[in-house]
Parts: C-alpha cells; sequence; structure tokens
C-alpha cells in the first residue's frame, strides 16, 4: 500500500516547531487537522460516510485549534471534508485566519465502514459479525461488506487527493481538514517505514511538507498542544484503528 518512492527526511511524532514565515517554492506545507468531536465520537459510535455535525466540545475544540491557526503565517486557503463535522470545524477556521475560503472535497472524507456505520464498536461483533471480522482483518484489500471501502481504496483516495492540493498550491500553505482513518492513511504515504503511534486526537495538528519530486516529510505529527490547558483532550472516540 505504501508509495516504494517516498522518502521521510524528518519525521517528529508530535511537539516541535515546524513553523516558518515563507514555504519554499519547491514544496507545498500542508497543515492536516482532525475534525472536533461529535456525539458519536462521545459515544463510542461509528460515523463512517455518516453525516453527523460537531457537539459543543467539538466546536470549542474547533475554537481552540483556530486560535493557534491564526497566528501561522500565510495560510493561502482551507481545504475540508465534504462531511458536517469536518467542513464545520474548517469554517470555524476560516473565520479566524481572516475569512478564507474553505474548498469541499469529498475525497477527503473518512473511511468507508459499510455494515459498520451508525452502530457502536462494542456491539459491532454481535450485530454485524461479518463486517466486524472484516474490519479487524490484516489485509489491506479487504472490502467492508455494506459498500465499505478496503484501507488500499481509502489510501489510493486521499494520498491522490493530498497530491493534487499540493500541486495546485506549490509554495503556499495550505489547511486540510479531514478524519482520523484518512489522516492515518496520508501518515503511511509520508512515512512508509514507520506507522505513527500516536492518536489522532479531535482537532490535532500534523504538518506534512509536499515536494515537485513527490517526497513526503513529516515534519510535525498529532500534536494537541493547543488542548493542553482545557478539559477537552481525552474526550473523543476513533483517531486510530477504530477509524479503520
Amino acid at each position: 500500500m505504501a508509495d516504494s518512492t517516498s522518502r521521510v527526511i524528518s519525521q517528529p511524532e508530535c511537539g516541535g516547531d515546524a513553523k516558518s514565515e515563507n514555504v519554499s517554492p519547491s514544496f507545498t506545507e500542508i497543515i492536516v487537522i482532525r475534525h472536533g468531536e461529535t456525539e458519536w465520537n462521545a459515544d463510542g459510535r461509528i460515523q463512517g460516510h455518516l453525516d453527523v455535525e460537531l457537539n459543543d466540545i467539538g466546536r470549542q475544540q474547533a475554537t481552540a485549534v483556530a486560535a493557534r491557526l491564526s497566528k501561522e503565517p500565510r495560510i493561502s486557503v482551507i481545504y475540508s471534508s465534504d462531511l458536517k463535522r469536518a467542513h464545520e470545524t474548517a469554517e470555524i477556521i476560516a473565520r479566524s485566519c481572516g475569512d478564507l475560503e474553505v474548498i469541499k472535497d469529498p475525497d477527503l472524507r473518512e473511511r468507508h465502514l459499510g455494515d459498520l456505520q451508525g452502530i457502536s464498536l462494542r456491539e459491532a461483533a454481535k450485530s454485524q459479525p461479518l463486517a466486524y471480522k472484516a474490519f479487524l482483518s490484516d489485509r489491506n484489500d479487504q472490502v467492508i461488506p455494506g459498500g465499505g471501502e478496503s484501507l488500499d481504496q481509502l489510501y489510493q483516495r486521499c494520498t491522490s487527493c493530498l497530491q493534487r492540493i499540493a500541486k495546485n498550491h506549490r509554495g503556499k500553505r495550505v489547511v486540510v481538514v479531514s478524519h482520523g482513518g484518512a489522516i492515518r492513511a496520508l501518515h503511511m504515504r509520508a512515512s512508509p517505514h514507520s506507522r505513527s503511534k500516536s492518536k489522532i486526537w479531535n482537532t490535532s495538528v500534523g504538518i506534512l511538507h509536499l515536494s515537485d519530486k513527490d517526497e513526503w516529510t513529516v515534519k510535525l505529527w498529532a500534536d494537541v498542544s493547543h488542548l493542553n490547558k482545557t478539559e477537552f483532550l481525552n474526550s473523543g472516540f476513533g483517531g486510530d484503528k477504530t477509524s479503520g
């Protein structure tokens, strides 16, 4: 599933200062954000492509990350999954960053989880045993019954989307708001020989550099320092293997 041409130049898992005033014309800096919390995150319910909006905690998380990103210099544009939880997060960020344009792209959606969508993970083994078994499979080409995607399909969709965004904004700083499973697929493309050990918390921040030679570099990953002074750090479900 990982692209054999990937090279990792730098790969801190989280923390550190990856911000600079200018972006080199040879790459695109993409700030990757997971959406804020939803009631289904809080309840441990599987969302996938189902369109669930942010809860109050999620909106406060989005406000916190928006305040952080408002200090980032020269953000050009914001891309977002077209699902409400991501798009609302993106709109909150956009308002804090000078009313930036938000472009919705369905290729930034979460993995489609088929018959598991709408039920809690704890009840999935009994209510949807075939889909649950497929979800736990080690095979990257295993689709989930009920129209679900394989990990390979998720990887291809998300990484191709990010490559398009990078090509269209070379030398720019761009924000992308997406979902836990999709963001983990992006990390796999950037670092194919080292899986992320960090949970992708709601509104966590990652920074990727995509070069004009199609090299992906992880500069920052799974950072939630903007939430450290709030009560909202450990509340969300998903962002790990439960996101597919």
